[in-house]
Order: C-alpha cells, then sequence, then structure tokens
C-alpha cells in the first residue's frame, strides 16, 4: 500500500481528500492510483466500471491495495437507476414500488440485501436513497426514483432503507437536499426552480430528510436547485444558506454533505466546475462529485489547482477545507472493511417479492391469461441521464419465455400506434408504457390501440397518473427487468 507522496503539502492533501472522481475502464488507472497515494480518498464507480460482481470485487481490491481505506462509492438505487446491473437491469423494485407496497420492513429488507451485496463486491458508500418528494408529476428526473408524492410516507421509508443499507455495512448518502420532487426540469441540462412558500418546502421537502438524520445517514447529497424560499441568490449545492444554516444547524445534522454531479449543466453551465467546486466547499459541502461526465486526470488536474488557488486567494476559507477533508477522512476509516464480507444471510428473492407486491391491477371484466405468443408493442420515451439508455426494460424478455413465439417492437412518436398495429396482425398486444401521462403521444398511440384492439392489455412502468385503460391495466411502479417479470406472471396466468 503507497503512503502519501512525500512532495504533497497539506493543502494540495486536502484537496485531494474532498474529490470524488470517476474514472474509464474496468481496472484502475494510473493516475488513479498515483492520486490516491497523494491524498485521494474517494473514487466513485458508474455502469462503465462494472461487467460482473467478480470484476468488481477485483476492481475495489485493487483500489484498496493503494488505499486501505479508500471511500467506494456507487450511485445504486435499484430499480431504474442500477450501477451494479446496468446491463441486465436490477434485481430490485425501485423506490416507487416500494412505496406502493408502503411496508417499511419490505423496504430495509430491500435495502439491506441491495448493501450486502454491494459489500460483497467491496463497495461500502452508495449514493441513496432518493429522499424526493415527487409532489410534481411532470417531474422529469425523478418520478420512479422517488418513494412517492406523500411525505409521511417517503419519510418513514427512506428511514426504512437507509437503516437497511447501513446494516449491511454501506453508507447511505440520502439525496437531493433540499428536495428535488417539485421540479419539472432536470438539473443535468439546466437549473431547475422550485417557487413555493419556505412553510411548503419545509413541512414536505424536509420531512424525509429530517426521517433519514434520524436514522443515522452518513451522508446527504445536495440538489441542483435554486429554491427562492430558502435562498433567492444560490442553488442549493452552494448556497451556505442552504446547507450550514439550515442542513448543519436546523436540521443538527453532522455526517458528511457530498453534491451531485459538479458537471451538470445545472452548476457547469452557469459557474464552472472549478468555480462551482470552490463555492459549493465554501458553503459548506464536504466532498465534490466529479466523474460521471468527466473522468480523465486532467478534470483532477483542475479542480486540485482551482481550489488550491481559492484558498490561497482567500475565497475558500482553508479551516473549511481542512474540516471538510477531516469528515471525509473519518468516514472512510469508519467503512473501512474487509471486501468480500458477507453484512448477514442472502435474500435472492427478496427484489422479485417486492416487484410482485408492488404490482396495481385494473380490469372491467375477469382477466383470462392468454395461451398463445402475443406481440409486445414498447412505446419508448428519451430517457432521463440518470437512468441512461443502456439498461434494459420491460415485459417482452419475460413474456417471450413463458409464451414462446412473443416478438415486440419498439414505436415513439405520432405515429406509434398506427406502426404497432400493422405489425402486430393478428396477435393479442401488450402496449407498454412509461409515464404515459407525461408524453401526450403516448397517450395518442394507446388511443389508436384500443380503438381497434381493445383487447390490449396496457402495462405503465412509470408513474402510474393516467386513467388505467385496457382489457388489463398493470402498473409496475417502476421499470426495473424485476417488475416486467412480475407483470409477465400476471399476463401469462403463471402465478
Amino acid at each position: 500500500m503507497t503512503t502519501f507522496a512525500t512532495g504533497t503539502d497539506t493543502l494540495t492533501r486536502d484537496v485531494l481528500t474532498v474529490l470524488q472522481p470517476g474514472f474509464t475502464g474496468t481496472t484502475a488507472p494510473d493516475w488513479l492510483l498515483r492520486r490516491l497515494g497523494e491524498g485521494l480518498a474517494s473514487v466513485g464507480l458508474f455502469g462503465r466500471n462494472i461487467t460482473s460482481p467478480e470484476q468488481l470485487a477485483a476492481l475495489t481490491a485493487q483500489l484498496r491495495a493503494e488505499r486501505e481505506d479508500v471511500l467506494v462509492a456507487i450511485d445504486e438505487e435499484g430499480g431504474d437507476v442500477t450501477r451494479l446491473e446496468v446491463r441486465t437491469g436490477s434485481s430490485f423494485p425501485g423506490n416507487h414500488a416500494l412505496g406502493a407496497v408502503d411496508d417499511v420492513e419490505l423496504t430495509r429488507q430491500v435495502a439491506h440485501e441491495l448493501g450486502r451485496r454491494l459489500a460483497e463486491c467491496g463497495v461500502n458508500f452508495n449514493w441513496a436513497p432518493s429522499a424526493d418528494v415527487n409532489s410534481n408529476p411532470a417531474n422529469p428526473v425523478i418520478g420512479v426514483r422517488s418513494f412517492g408524492a406523500d411525505p409521511d410516507l417517503v419519510a418513514r421509508h427512506t428511514a426504512a432503507y437507509v437503516t437497511g443499507l447501513q446494516s449491511a455495512g454501506v453508507a447511505a448518502c440520502t439525496k437531493h437536499f433540499p428536495g428535488h420532487g417539485d421540479t419539472a426540469v432536470d438539473s443535468h441540462l439546466a437549473l431547475p426552480r422550485i417557487d413555493a412558500e419556505r412553510s411548503l418546502v419545509e413541512a414536505r421537502e424536509l420531512a424525509p430528510f429530517r426521517a433519514a438524520i434520524a436514522a443515522g445517514t452518513r451522508a446527504i447529497m445536495s440538489a441542483h436547485i435554486l429554491v427562492p424560499a430558502l435562498d433567492p441568490d444560490h442553488p442549493a449545492t452552494l448556497s451556505p444558506g442552504i446547507l450550514t444554516d439550515l442542513l448543519r444547524r436546523g436540521l443538527g445534522y453532522e455526517g458528511l454533505i457530498v453534491t451531485d454531479g459538479m458537471e451538470m449543466q445545472a452548476i457547469a453551465g452557469t459557474y464552472g466546475i472549478e468555480h462551482g467546486s470552490a463555492l459549493a466547499l465554501a458553503a459548506g459541502a464536504d466532498a465534490i462529485c466529479v466523474g460521471g461526465g468527466l473522468a480523465d486526470d486532467e478534470t483532477i488536474r483542475r479542480l486540485r489547482d482551482a481550489l488550491v488557488a481559492a484558498v490561497r486567494a482567500g475565497t475558500l476559507p482553508e479551516e473549511r477545507l481542512a474540516d471538510a477533508a477531516s469528515r471525509v477522512r473519518s468516514l472512510a476509516r469508519s467503512t473501512a472493511r474487509t471486501p468480500g464480507v458477507s453484512a448477514g444471510p442472502a435474500r435472492e428473492t427478496i427484489g422479485l417479492t417486492a416487484a410482485r407486491r408492488a404490482l396495481r391491477l385494473t380490469s372491467a371484466d375477469p382477466y383470462e391469461p392468454t395461451t398463445h405468443p402475443l406481440y409486445v408493442a414498447a412505446f419508448t420515451p428519451v430517457v432521463n441521464i440518470a437512468v441512461g439508455d443502456e439498461t434494459p426494460w420491460g415485459v417482452a424478455a419475460d413474456l417471450a419465455r413463458l409464451r414462446p413465439g412473443t416478438e415486440t417492437g419498439t414505436f415513439a412518436g405520432d405515429s406509434a400506434g398506427a406502426s404497432a398495429l400493422a405489425v402486430a396482425g393478428t396477435r393479442r398486444i401488450v402496449a407498454v408504457v412509461r409515464d404515459e401521462h407525461r408524453h401526450p403521444w403516448m397517450t395518442e398511440a394507446l388511443n389508436t390501440l384500443l380503438t381497434t384492439r381493445p383487447d390490449t392489455i396496457v402495462v405503465e412502468m412509470g408513474i402510474p397518473q393516467a386513467p388505467p385503460r385496457g382489457a388489463l391495466h398493470i402498473a409496475t411502479h417502476g421499470a426495473a427487468p424485476v417488475c416486467g417479470r412480475a407483470a409477465a406472471e400476471v399476463i401469462a396466468g403463471v402465478r
């Protein structure tokens, strides 16, 4: 194991300590290992870094050979947002499905099993759960990543998730403070704004974070959103009033504060990542997340030099930087563990159990399962950046397994419904939608199908806001393959 490079001064080591960078490839590059020797304390992993649990375990062992107490972070929410199973889709339903079941013990068990799998691979820090109250159905980036629209429900499941994850030895990073639910803009693309009264923000948005703090969450992630009722001038990530006055002093939070990805356009497009990172640390953040899009040594060098310069210029107090670095090191030491150590017995089927319980079925007449091959028409919207478009979703694979000969097609746009009818022929259609209420073309496609083929089965794999329609309407409350499998079982009548 490499010790800190003797030529690295205390200021530079502190700067490197507060960074949470990413990288490309499935093994650690030389530059990253060198930075770990110079003081870097955290590494962020994404889908591009993972091919299997065995490969991930080897990668985390490689990192720990350089620094034993490194924080290995990942964005593993389960459900629609998965990095551990990015190529196959998650074995766990996401938050919205768990909220639909509303069994906090089930949520705890799911989070524990997910954490157990991460811990066995050497991951000890998870940028999850999402504690956002999805009060705006038009929200393009949270949606099924939220437990729901009711603050009390979101609060109790956030606490259960934190408890379950951390009982497996993985630090939870509850996000996105002070709450990203009431937005209509994706902060990956621009700066969202929440124009709610302070009393509403405190009663609605903050309730889940209070619960997470009470449950002992080890970290909280800031949101790149403007909330004028809390700070009219700065987005939350850059706001002393939100991070220090509200989160630290008002809510009494003592754990690590992590920024959302600084290369997201809400920050990078308005402040730039270097200036934005200095402002975030000065405001009260302890760790700078960067690496989802910028994942090279040049980014680390730029941030290192900019933050050192900010300290020397007096815009970032050196004691604030030192405090942030101390918090990172403290968490890193306390979460250090031997990779591959199991955190209790496996519960391999808990994800499918939860997905089955989350289904909501609506049928005007008793449903008679089909015994013939089907045609699955997947009406596919543009997926938000947090989810990514490389992860499979839907019911087609499981229906093809349960009803051999079933085929599928993907459709979008104004002619989607007519195109699906033309290809399906005489086969019964299973129309799969995702957030129909947000996509008028999707509603029109369903209207076209149901007018001609009223026996169409509709599977909603997003937020079920539109009225149920079809011979059978199945709301899965998420698009993970495990949710698709649960729906396919109902369609085929094998449960």
